[in-house]
């Protein structure tokens, strides 16, 4: 095994295989607000997200969709010229509308030359029959993701960062897109407050028992002007160190099932925006700790199933 060697089954690898070409995933701001924001579930929405509902690097929303992707693509060209395009509806919950209101967004850019598919974030409290249906359908010839928010197993961490469902919730929308075959990728965050590492370590791992095609490890990220940002001035919470965190991931990764997808290992916190922590803005620096620590370890994804 050398520093190389792919350690995990990267979801940019797999695109990559299946069409040949670089996949290119272009994130979008479709305008959309969130259950747990406009009252229907809570108000102020989780209490890490900003006030770009998760879509810090998504576009402007005062942009429509065509305008968005084209701006990104315009940027994205010059590194890579003869790439595909998967747009990802990244801000707020990406479901929560009429499905004829979900179906005119969607199909702004679903249809645009060189688009391979359609990338959905969004919430499993949020997934009307009509729109798994129409989702299903067009799975048929396109590539279809969703992308399910769960962040934790733990009803009581849901509470606590208000996420408005809880987990029981979460295996009825996974359910029922599993039901229809359609491609889920859930999202879980390592370094909640009030969760241990072994917390950290279960959510992992039920997941993992899951029917699931992807996943995303993401680091909590403090963002200025978030409620999380005045519990971390309080002292409620500390956030890991950077160590612990590669650790922590090399650890769920051994024990991953090497089928799932892996489309991220952590996140991203604007510079502008982040206040802790601030190793985490050397992005690579810490993706190549993960890959030294599988290397000193010598393992990789799905050693220990």
């Amino acid at each position: 095994m050398n520093i190389n060697d792919k350690r995990y089954s990267r979801f940019s690898d797999y695109l990559k295989k299946k069409y040949g070409k670089k996949i290119i995933k272009i994130s979008l701001n479709a305008g959309f607000t969130c259950p747990n924001i406009d009252g229907s579930k809570a108000y102020g929405g989780c209490i890490y997200c900003s006030n770009k509902g998760s879509g810090d690097f998504a576009g402007v929303p005062s942009n429509d969709l065509v305008t968005q992707f084209n701006n990104v693509k315009e940027r994205m060209s010059k590194k890579w010229k003869n790439g595909l395009y998967l747009p990802y509806f990244q801000a707020y919950t990406n479901t929560y509308a009429p499905l004829d209101v979900l179906k005119k967004k969607y199909e702004a850019v679903l249809y645009l030359d060189n688009v391979i598919g359609i990338d959905i974030a969004t919430r499993p409290d949020c997934l009307e029959d009509d729109l798994v249906d129409y989702l299903a359908e067009i799975s048929k010839t396109k590539e279809v993701w969703v992308e399910l928010g769960l962040q934790s197993i733990y009803d009581e961490t849901a509470r606590i960062i208000n996420r408005g469902h809880d987990f029981n919730e979460f295996l009825i929308g996974l359910n029922k897109l599993r039901a229809k075959n359609i491609n889920v990728c859930v999202h879980i965050i390592n370094g909640l407050p009030n969760e241990t590492r072994e917390m950290m370590m279960n959510t992992l791992k039920k997941v993992n028992e899951l029917d699931i095609q992807a996943i995303k490890i993401h680091l909590l990220h403090v963002l200025k002007d978030t409620p999380l940002e005045n519990m971390y001035k309080k002292g409620k919470f500390k956030v890991m160190e950077k160590m612990d965190y590669v650790n922590l991931v090399v650890d769920q990764l051994e024990v991953l099932r090497p089928e799932i997808l892996v489309q991220r290992v952590t996140g991203d916190g604007g510079r502008d925006e982040l206040i802790a922590p601030l190793w985490s803005l050397k992005k690579f620096e810490l993706l190549n700790e993960i890959d030294w620590e599988f290397l000193r370890r010598k393992t990789k994804q799905g050693y220990y199933v």
